[in-house]
């Protein structure tokens, strides 16, 4: 094939995927204190009700809204189905301390006193190279360029640079006004039966390949958002979906778990399923309503 080492080579072949990342991310899952929100006045309610509606409907703009050049600075609030949460806040910002200044900004408002932090995650977007990755490496081998040298390094950057300007929408994506999301981290297997990661590079390859063919058939229906979470947080990705239709998710992860890529070689977190609450409704859903 055009773009790859032959297979005497691979020998040679680093067996590390290249990877993109763009926006930090924070999911924030929360219980809510009804008992103690209801013993509040009716007005010290609506005060702190107004300014947590404010406080969301700033986040959701983002930073700059209206600049296609400025990637989007944006957190959306959902209501969340089952036993794990109530709320569930979603930050997509552009550094870390941007997403530490979120949680720092929240704990300042009033609504904070009802909230209980009941789990969260820290990730950054990411995308996984695959298909590009041994097309940048083998012309750098042809050369007779050594892994972890300046060269090297240098022709990985070139490689990578136009790749990085084609994806910048996808590294830096607005965050979906789908009406639900389901949200959940999962890793590769690195056990003693099977581990991905002693797989060669161009096995891995095709296999991303036939699960990627999955996913772009619900891609009218869902959007997924992959990000990296390796020496972040407990797991190795966090992957979102967001769709109209919740029975899409149910769908596309059962026909995923068939292909090689989920069936042999992942391993899945909890799932948490959530309901969109624009900044506008966020006064109704503390009325115990979702509009």
């Amino acid at each position: 094939m055009v773009g790859y080492v032959e297979d005497s080579d691979l020998a040679e072949m680093p067996q590390v995927p290249l990877t993109l990342e763009g926006s930090s991310v924070l999911h924030q899952m929360f219980h809510f204190d009804w008992t103690a929100w209801k013993k509040l006045a009716v007005e010290e309610r609506g005060a702190i009700a107004a300014e947590f509606a404010a406080l969301l409907a700033r986040w959701e703009s983002g930073a700059n809204p209206g600049d296609p050049t400025v990637p989007p600075n944006q957190s959306a609030l959902f209501s969340m189905l089952g036993h794990k949460g109530d709320l569930m806040l979603i930050h997509f910002r552009d550094t870390f301390e941007a997403l530490n200044a979120v949680e720092l900004e929240l704990a300042q408002t009033g609504i904070n006193a009802f909230l209980t932090q009941t789990t969260s995650y820290v990730s950054i977007v990411e995308m996984g190279l695959y298909e590009s990755t041994e097309k940048i490496y083998a012309p750098l081998l042809e050369k007779g360029l050594q892994p972890g040298t300046v060269e090297w390094a240098t022709g990985i950057e070139d490689g990578l640079s136009r790749t990085r300007a084609a994806l910048t929408p996808r590294l830096y994506p607005a965050i979906p006004a789908a009406k639900y999301n389901c949200f959940y981290p999962m890793d590769r297997k690195r056990g003693e039966q099977v581990n991905w990661y002693t797989e060669p590079i161009s096995d891995r390859r095709v296999m991303m390949h036939e699960h990627g063919m999955v996913g772009r058939r619900y891609a009218e229906t869902v959007r997924q958002i992959i990000t990296g979470s390796i020496g972040m947080d407990d797991w190795e990705w966090g992957v979102d979906l967001f769709a109209e239709d919740p029975l899409t998710f149910k769908k596309l992860i059962y026909e995923m778990r068939f292909d090689k890529v989920s069936a042999v070689y992942a391993s899945f977190g909890q799932f948490f399923l959530s309901v969109r609450v624009p900044a506008a409704n966020a006064g109704h859903w503390l009325e115990g309503k979702l509009e």
